[in-house]
């Protein structure tokens, strides 16, 4: 956290898994690399009756699982706990919020980052309490994890609750995917290299595909995940945002307002999914047993905490087309799903073929270009090119040009929420999601439930382990094309 020495960063949930997770580990790692700097503050607030020391004994049993041995300096982590602190407060009961007033009565006019990791139906009563105590100041900041509502009108109910106490500059939504290294590279993959820019629109690009894999399942978290499903839970958020990235306009500059108001006219141009074409777009799916890696694993419908015979969806595959001049005729499809063969994120750019084809007669003659940007577990680029395999005659196969992170760049690869955290403590916006921003997601997204809800279908089924239903291979096929599944 370059250049920035003092602040006080309070995490509400500060028990929960997230904040032992990622937060403190990636906070940690910046006190680290920043040098042990004195000037820091962090407060832990939760339920639990917890006492300071106790508090830094749970930290020390879970944080710990996720910093690599070689990475966990014991000295260093003693330092940092140094800095922490823990209260117990109740987010349903912003009177409890007074003890706070007193934590920060010697520390006024510095930075102050509330980081709210709770029920998003607690964000509105826990800014109204901070605002009575009168902590909210011109350098405080508050952080939204998401989700953030269940629907538009949730959405905006939460964020006119929210807003009446922060102004917009103020709040930051977060995505964490909007973090991680590789989604930085989109942008400057795009708009920092001249050979991109006059090949991406429709006249060079055939199709793009984006792909986020998770093997696991619901893993305890049903009573959480079931009212959700993966199209609030993942395509509502992470994949709108990488879709926005890859189809949006130059912006006039990297500042934050620039960078989206075209991602604000991304997803604006979306073409609307309704019941009338919920059919022809959209694939939703539900996984039974299987293997995955081998082990047997239940089905959704025997998990802890899923309701018998719940229709939510832990797979979702949907057609998108962005109704503009650069992206007209362009499909983007779309696809997540739990219990997948692998856990993977890649986002496909399929070129078109050439125009007149010289090369003798091939499967391979009649591959595309491909542009794959791979976003996990390995971080990296690919090119694909048709080169001429030697030796006699003109056969040609698609060789890669492969640039990965890990080894063209030694140094250690930040954390999503490393970053982000980084990006809350200075000011700046960039990566994280405005009102307007969030709202007309929330509005693409609606339609869709409503679509599915009209039909009172079930989700397609499919054995854990396979890469989803049939039916997610039939809506990309019903455009001569196939999903990307090869390693």
């Amino acid at each position: 956290m370059s250049a920035l020495h003092e602040f006080d960063l309070i995490f509400f949930g500060a028990t929960g898994d997230l904040a032992q997770r990622k937060l403190l580990p990636a906070l940690y790692y910046a006190f680290r690399d920043n040098g042990q700097p004195a000037g820091w503050r962090i407060l832990g607030l939760a339920r639990r009756a917890l006492g300071r020391d106790e508090y830094l004994a749970l930290l020390s049993d879970n944080c710990r699982q996720f910093i690599p041995a070689d990475d966990l300096d014991g000295t260093t982590w003693d330092e940092f706990c140094t800095r922490i602190d823990y209260m117990p407060v109740d987010g349903t009961d912003p009177a409890g919020f007074a003890a706070l007033k007193d934590w920060f009565a010697q520390c006024d006019g510095r930075v102050r980052v509330f980081y709210l990791s709770t029920a998003a139906r607690l964000f509105g009563p826990i800014c109204e309490g901070l605002s009575r105590q009168g902590l909210v100041t011109p350098l405080t900041r508050v952080v939204l994890e998401k989700p953030l509502g269940h629907d538009c009108p949730s959405s905006e109910a939460i964020n006119a609750a929210v807003g009446a106490i922060f102004p917009e500059r103020q709040i930051f939504r977060i995505d964490h995917y909007l973090g991680k290294e590789p989604v930085q590279n989109l942008l400057a993959l795009r708009f920092g290299n001249s050979i991109f820019e006059p090949l991406w629109n429709r006249g060079s690009v055939r199709d793009v595909q984006i792909t986020i894999a998770e093997q696991v399942g619901v893993e305890g978290r049903g009573e959480y995940y079931d009212p959700s499903g993966a199209l609030r839970d993942m395509v509502q958020s992470h994949m709108l945002q990488l879709l926005c990235i890859l189809a949006m306009e130059p912006p006039t500059s990297i500042d934050a307002d620039a960078v989206r108001d075209e991602k604000l006219k991304v997803l604006r141009a979306l073409r609307p999914i309704s019941a009338a074409n919920i059919k022809e777009k959209t694939v939703r799916g539900q996984y039974r047993a299987g293997a995955v890696d081998g082990k047997p694993v239940a089905g959704y419908l025997d998990e802890a905490g899923i309701p018998p015979g719940s229709h939510t969806e832990t797979y979702v595959a949907i057609k998108a087309e962005v109704d503009n001049w650069r992206w007209s005729g362009v499909p983007f499809f779309l696809r997540t799903g739990k219990r997948l063969p692998e856990r993977m994120a890649e986002i496909v750019i399929n070129f078109r073929p050439v125009p007149h084809a010289i090369l003798p007669a091939s499967p391979a003659a009649g591959e595309p270009n491909r542009l794959i940007i791979r976003l996990q577990p390995d971080e990296g680029v690919k090119l694909f090119l048709l080169v001429k395999v030697p030796g006699e005659g003109m056969k040609v196969k698609p060789v890669a040009l492969d640039l990965d992170f890990a080894e063209t760049f030694h140094n250690r690869q930040w954390e999503a929420y490393e970053r982000l955290l980084t990006e809350v403590i200075h000011g700046n916006l960039t990566l994280f999601m405005r009102r307007d921003e969030l709202a007309a997601a929330w509005r693409w997204v609606d339609p869709i439930l409503d679509g599915w809800r009209a039909l009172d279908e079930p989700p397609k089924p499919y054995t854990a382990g396979t890469w989803g239903p049939a039916a997610a291979s039939a809506l990309i096929l019903r455009d001569g094309l196939a999903w990307r599944e090869e390693g």
